[in-house]
């Protein structure tokens, strides 16, 4: 890694994170923080002119609150997208920090004319901010949660848990081991242990991890959790963790093969990440990736 471009993403994201923060109690866009992707994917020969995936960052931030002209409290689960091509993504604290200042902040007649304004809001500022487009939808109350990943099973069932050893816990692609079947076949696997921690913070993050891949290439099952779990010393952001999985796998398949990662990580601070990457749809992410919708996967979402 270039240390000097490594350092100044660290200063960049660290305007916060670490720190004792005062309460806004007036909207302030100006606490949002912008922090370029281009420093990691540069370590992993990402090319940010032809990346070899597609994919979006969905936030869900569950605690926004506001108030009416009357001081009348508006609260909802908020919910954000943005695509993995803009240049910038948004430090998670900073967002908190901006979600927050809207708390006592008065807009609208009723709580409709209320959320209208405060989305429009923050889908301008955040847009401006990453120099992309970001929607936003404010989730009902009463919104039924879709189940999603229903076909992914679990991995640690392909094999004896009692005979996998596993020695690195610094991101270790030399781990993973693959051979080659006479058939393409396809393979939904989910891990519910993945652990890295922050970059800035060093706080550890907790998340599950859903891998499709279309192959002849077969990877094998018990060098795949190892390689899984050589991220818990790893310091990273979360959406640098998915893309990372998602190249070192690429770089495996062959030409051409299917392949999505997606990662489902546990809120901290009341917000939580879902990075998805892939080069093939599959419907088992389409709640999670249509901005309206409330998605769920087991106990931790």
């Amino acid at each position: 890694m270039d240390a000097q471009n490594a350092a100044n993403t660290d200063q960049i994201a660290s305007k916060f994170l670490g720190k004792n923060v005062k309460e806004s109690l007036n909207y302030n866009p100006e606490l949002l923080v912008a922090v370029p992707r281009c420093e990691n994917r540069r370590q992993y020969k990402i090319d940010e002119n032809n990346l070899p995936f597609e994919g979006f960052d969905v936030w869900h931030a569950y605690e926004f609150s506001c108030l009416t002209e009357n001081g009348v409290p508006v609260t909802r689960l908020l919910k954000l997208k943005y695509n993995s091509t803009s240049p910038f993504i948004v430090e998670s604290k900073s967002l908190k920090l901006y979600l927050n200042s809207f708390n006592m902040t008065k807009y609208g007649k009723n709580t409709t004319d209320c959320l209208t304004i405060c989305k429009k809001i923050i889908e301008n500022d955040l847009s401006k901010k990453l120099e992309t487009e970001v929607t936003a939808h404010f989730i009902p109350n009463n919104a039924k949660k879709v189940e999603i990943f229903q076909k992914f099973t679990d991995i640690m069932q392909f094999f004896n848990e009692n005979e996998l050893k596993i020695e690195s816990f610094k991101e270790n692609p030399q781990v993973l081991e693959t051979d080659t079947t006479d058939i393409t076949t396809k393979h939904f696997l989910t891990f519910d242990s993945l652990r890295s921690n922050c970059r800035v913070t060093h706080q550890p993050d907790f998340g599950d991890i859903f891998i499709y891949y279309k192959s002849k290439k077969h990877i094998k099952e018990t060098s795949l959790v190892k390689y899984l779990c050589s991220f818990r010393s790893e310091y990273h952001f979360h959406e640098e963790c998915c893309e990372m999985i998602f190249k070192r796998l690429l770089d495996l398949l062959n030409k051409g093969d299917e392949l999505f990662v997606c990662a489902l990580y546990t809120r901290r601070g009341g917000i939580d990440i879902c990075p998805v990457r892939y080069n093939c749809k599959i419907k088992d992410a389409d709640a999670l990736l249509d901005i309206t919708q409330l998605a769920r996967y087991g106990v931790k979402q």
